[in-house]
C-alpha cells in the first residue's frame, strides 16, 4: 500500500503478525476505508523479523502508515517446550527448596513402572533458600535477611546466571519481602532477567505459583530480546505508532508489560483465532461454536459458548503427564502436535506415526522442495490430489509432486507393503484422530457435546480436514471463515485491550458479606481502569467482567464461575450459588444444590474495546455458482469412492446462496477447502464456507 504522505494523519493501518511454526502471516485493517490486506511468507528460524518483514513486504504495506502493531508469537512456548531457556536461579522462602520438584503428589499413569515426573526448569543447585517468613495473612513472622540476599546476588553473577525467579512464602497477601529481593537484585545483578511471583499471580497455591514465575523466568530473557529487536526494526522502519502484544487470553498489552510477563503470550497465537471465531459467531448470531485451527506444526482448538470463549485460570504445559503448571489467565485451548508439516514415519512393528516431529519451514515437508526427505501430512494431501503442485500460495510456491510420490513409495508405502495412494490416505486417517483428540479435549472432557456445536476451522491446513474430523467426532456443521490461510493474524484484529487480577479470598459464600466482596472487586477494577489510562491507545469504552473461583465445602478444586453484574446489584445470593451449581453439573455430571459453597478466589477482567473490521460481506448469486467460478476438474482421492473427478472452484468468485455438492475443491491463496462426497457446502451472506456433513466416512 502507498501514500502520499506519511504525517500523523495518515497513520491509519493497525497491522497484526502471527508468528507460526512454518508461516508467519500479517493481517491489516485500514480504520479509515476499512480495507483489508493480508500477507504470508515462510518463518526466518534465527531471524523472526526478517519473516514479519517479509509479510508486509507481500502486501506493500508501509510501516510508517501504521498506527497500531499487534503481534502473536510462538516462541515463549517453544522456549518452554524445547528447553532452550536462560540459565536461571530460584530464590525461594527457607524451608521450601524442593516444592518445585516434589509438585502434587499424583500419578496419572499409576501402572507405568517406567513414568517419570516433571523435570524442573532450574536444577536442584540453582535453587536458594531466603531466610525470611510471612504468615498467611501476610503478617510478619521472621523479618528478611537483606544482607544474605545480597550475597548470595554476589554468588549468582559468578555462576552467569541469566534470570532468577523469586517465589517467597504468601506473597500474594504482602509482596514487601518479594520486592525487597528483586530490588536487591537489580541492584548487584543489573543485567539479569528478575521475575518476582506476585507480579504474576496473586493466588494460593505454592507449588503452581513457583512453577509459574521460574517459566517467566526462564523464557524472560530471550523473549524480551526478541521484542527488543522487532521494535528496534519497526522504529527504523519508520512505525511510530503504539506497539501491543497479544495474551495467551486473547487480549493485548503494552510491550513493556509483555516484557516483565512473557509468560502471558504462551498462547497469543491461538488465542487470537479464537478471538477471530468470536466474532465470526457474533456476526452470524451463533452462541456455540468449537474455534480449531491447523496450521503447519500444530493443530488447536478452543470453545465459544453462549457466545463467549472459554478460559481458565490455569493450565499444564507439556501435557498432563509431565507438565509444569502456569497459574496465569488464559484461554481454554488443548494442542496437538499435529500439522501440516507433521513427519510420518514407519517405526519398529511397522507401526505408522505421524508427529510430533514437523519438518518446519526449514527444510519443510518434502513438497516444498527445500530440501525434506521424509513425507508429512502436506505430502499426503499433494499425492491425494488435495492440494494444486502449481497453485499453492497463488503459484508463489511450486510444489514438488514427483518428489512427494517418490518419498511417500520408498519411506512409508514399500516398508508397509502399501501401494502410495494407500499410504497417503493411511497420513491422513492417523492425522484426522490425532486432532479430533483436541476437539474433544475441550468439549466431551468439559461435559459439552461436540455434535451440538458448529466448527470453526481455520490455519492454513485446516480446512482441507474440516469435513474429516467432523466426521471423526459426530459433528453436523463446519464453517470456513473469510481468509482462513491468516484467520489467527486477522483475530487480532477483534482484540480488545485486555487486564485481568484475582484475589484469593477463602469465604464461605453464605457468610461473606457483599460489602466485603464489592470492595475487592472494586479495587482489582479499579487498578485495570488506570491500567487502560496509562496505555497509549484510547478505547472506545470500557467493559467490567466479574468471575469467582467456586467450590462445595470440603472439595479441592474449584471451578470459575462467570458472575453477572447483575447480581451484585440486587445481592442475590442464591444467583450466585445456582450458577455454580449449574456449571458443576455441566462440568462434572452432578451438583449438590444444597451443599454450602466456598468462594476461593474472585476475578475481575477489565477490556478497553477497540474499533472493529467491518463485515466481509459477498454479492449475492444463484444457487449455482457462476461458471467462471469453475477452475478445473481433476482427479482426488476419496476412501469411499477412490479417485474421483472433483471440480475445483476460486473461493473470490463464489456468490452468497451457491450450494456446491461434494466432491469438490475450493481454492483461495493460502489455504483449500475439501468437500467430502455426501456434503452440501453453501456460501452464507458473510462469504463463509458452511458445510452439512453428510453420511459418508470418506
Amino acid at each position: 500500500m502507498t501514500t502520499p504522505s506519511h504525517t500523523s494523519t495518515t497513520r491509519n493501518l493497525r497491522i497484526a503478525v502471527d508468528i507460526g511454526g512454518t508461516f508467519t502471516d500479517m493481517a491489516a485493517f485500514d480504520e479509515n476505508t476499512g480495507q483489508l490486506l493480508f500477507g504470508k511468507a515462510l518463518s526466518t528460524h534465527g531471524a523472526l523479523v526478517n519473516g514479519i518483514q517479509s509479510t508486509l513486504d507481500s502486501a506493500d504495506i508501509d510501516l510508517r502508515d501504521g498506527n497500531l502493531f499487534l503481534h502473536g508469537s510462538t516462541i515463549a512456548i517453544n522456549t518452554l517446550l524445547e528447553r532452550n531457556g536462560a540459565n536461571t536461579a530460584l530464590l525461594i522462602t527457607e524451608g521450601f527448596r524442593d516444592i518445585y520438584e516434589i509438585g502434587r503428589v499424583n500419578r496419572p499413569d499409576a501402572y507405568n513402572l517406567f513414568f517419570n515426573k516433571h523435570q524442573p526448569l532450574v536444577k536442584r543447585s540453582l535453587r536458594f533458600e531466603v531466610a525470611e517468613r510471612l504468615r498467611a495473612d501476610g503478617s510478619l513472622h521472621k523479618p528478611l535477611d537483606e544482607d544474605a540476599v545480597r550475597e548470595l546476588a554476589k554468588e549468582l553473577k559468578g555462576q552467569g546466571i541469566e534470570a532468577v525467579a523469586v517465589l517467597l512464602l504468601h506473597s500474594y497477601r504482602n509482596p514487601t519481602h518479594e520486592q525487597r529481593v528483586k530490588a536487591i537484585l537489580q541492584e548487584e545483578l543489573p543485567h539479569a532477567f528478575v521475575s518476582a511471583s506476585h507480579e504474576l499471580s496473586q493466588e494460593y497455591r505454592e507449588f503452581e505459583r513457583v512453577s509459574t514465575v521460574v517459566a517467566n523466568a526462564y523464557v524472560g530473557p530471550r523473549v524480551s530480546q526478541y521484542l527488543g529487536q522487532l521494535e528496534t526494526h519497526l522504529s527504523a522502519k519508520g512505525f511510530e505508532g503504539d506497539f501491543y502484544v497479544v495474551q495467551s487470553t486473547g487480549g493485548l498489552f503494552p510491550i513493556e508489560h509483555a516484557r516483565v510477563g512473557c509468560v502471558r503470550m504462551l498462547e497469543s497465537g491461538p488465542a487470537a483465532g479464537v478471538i477471530g471465531a468470536q466474532a465470526i459467531c457474533a456476526q452470524l448470531g451463533m452462541g456455540d461454536a468449537i474455534a480449531f485451527d491447523m496450521g503447519g506444526t500444530t493443530a488447536k482448538a478452543g470453545v465459544i459458548s453462549e457466545g463467549r470463549p472459554l478460559t481458565t485460570g490455569s493450565a499444564l504445559i507439556g501435557g498432563y503427564e509431565r507438565a509444569l503448571p502456569i497459574q496465569i489467565p488464559m484461554m481454554d485451548i488443548h494442542e496437538v502436535g499435529t500439522g501440516g508439516g507433521s513427519i510420518a514415519r514407519v517405526e519398529t512393528g511397522n507401526a505408522l506415526r505421524v508427529g510430533p516431529q514437523s519438518a518446519g519451514s526449514i527444510p519443510g515437508p518434502v513438497a516444498y522442495g527445500r530440501g525434506g526427505q521424509e513425507p508429512t501430512v502436506t505430502d499426503a494431501n499433494l499425492v491425494l490430489g488435495r492440494l494444486d503442485a502449481d497453485n499453492f500460495l497463488g503459484g508463489e510456491l511450486k510444489l514438488d509432486l514427483a518428489g512427494c510420490q517418490r518419498q511417500m513409495a520408498e519411506r512409508i508405502a514399500t516398508p508397509l507393503g502399501l501401494e502410495p495412494t494407500e499410504a497417503a490416505d493411511g497420513i491422513l486417517r492417523i492425522a484426522v484422530t490425532q486432532m479430533s483428540h483436541a476437539v474433544k479435549a475441550v468439549t466431551t472432557e468439559r461435559g459439552l457435546d461436540a455434535g451440538s456445536f458448529t466448527m470453526v476451522v481455520y490455519g492454513g491446513a485446516g480446512p482441507l480436514h474440516a469435513s474429516a474430523i467432523a466426521r471423526e467426532i459426530g459433528i453436523r456443521k463446519v464453517l470456513i471463515p473469510y481468509a482462513p490461510g491468516y484467520f489467527s493474524a486477522y483475530g487480532m484484529l477483534f482484540s480488545d485491550l485486555r487486564y485481568d487480577y484475582v484475589r484469593s479470598v477463602f469465604r464461605k459464600l453464605n457468610d461473606v458479606s457483599f460489602d466485603e466482596i464489592e470492595e475487592a472487586y472494586k479495587k482489582m477494577e479499579d487498578e485495570g481502569r488506570a491500567a487502560l489510562e496509562q496505555s497509549g491507545v484510547k478505547a472506545d469504552g470500557v467493559v467490567i467482567e466479574r468471575a469467582a473461583d467456586m467450590r462445595y465445602v470440603g472439595q479441592e478444586h474449584a471451578v470459575t464461575v462467570d458472575l453477572p453484574l447483575s447480581f451484585f446489584a440486587s445481592r442475590d445470593r442464591s444467583a450466585i450459588k445456582q450458577q455454580f451449581d449449574e456449571l458443576h453439573k455441566v462440568r462434572y455430571g452432578t451438583s449438590a444444590p444444597k451443599e454450602p459453597a466456598d468462594l476461593v478466589s474472585l476475578r475481575v477482567t477489565v477490556l478497553g474495546t477497540m474499533k472493529k473490521p467491518p463485515k466481509h460481506q459477498v454479492e449475492a448469486g444463484s444457487a449455482k455458482p457462476e461458471a467462471n467460478a469453475l477452475r478445473a476438474t481433476k482427479p482426488v482421492y476419496f476412501r469411499s469412492v477412490g479417485w474421483a473427478d472433483t471440480p475445483v472452484y476460486k473461493r473470490g468468485l463464489l456468490r452468497a446462496g451457491n450450494l456446491i455438492p461434494g466432491p469438490a475443491l475450493i481454492e483461495e491463496h493460502a489455504s483449500t477447502t475439501v468437500v467430502q462426497p455426501g456434503d452440501e457446502l453453501r456460501v452464507d451472506e458473510l462469504g463463509n464456507l458452511q458445510i452439512a456433513i453428510g453420511s459418508d466416512r470418506s
